[in-house]
């Protein structure tokens, strides 16, 4: 039986393989079996018109979005600053003056 690697994040000696990848139950963390560094694909997010978001942009709104659950509108060509990228469906968190704090949809602005 071959001796399998500790987990690179949390030292874990409890690394199991999983295919071609070996997994740490411990941390959830998967990496390569093969040995070699394994390179992260960030996920660009991008918005309207292809331009890579990044934290920190601001954005201008291009479509009129109704805030759920109220009846409020954000209105078209509302500027959106200092946004936050996350994972999920509603890719930025951000704060829009006389409404709040929410998520939109990268797909509905457009950098400024």
């Amino acid at each position: 039986m071959s001796e399998l690697p500790a987990c690179p994040q949390c030292a874990s000696a409890y690394a199991y393989e999983d295919r071609n990848l070996l997994v740490c139950p411990e941390c959830g963390h998967e990496w390569s079996a093969s040995g070699e560094a394994a390179v992260q694909d960030e996920k660009v997010i991008r918005d309207a018109n292809g331009n890579p978001l990044a934290d920190g942009d601001t954005v201008t709104v291009i479509k009129d979005l109704k805030v759920k659950g109220s009846s409020l509108v954000v209105k078209v060509g509302t500027r959106v600053k200092n946004i936050r990228l996350v994972d999920g469906d509603h890719d930025i968190d951000c704060k829009i003056d006389g409404i709040g704090p929410m998520k939109l949809k990268s797909e509905f602005v457009r950098k400024a």
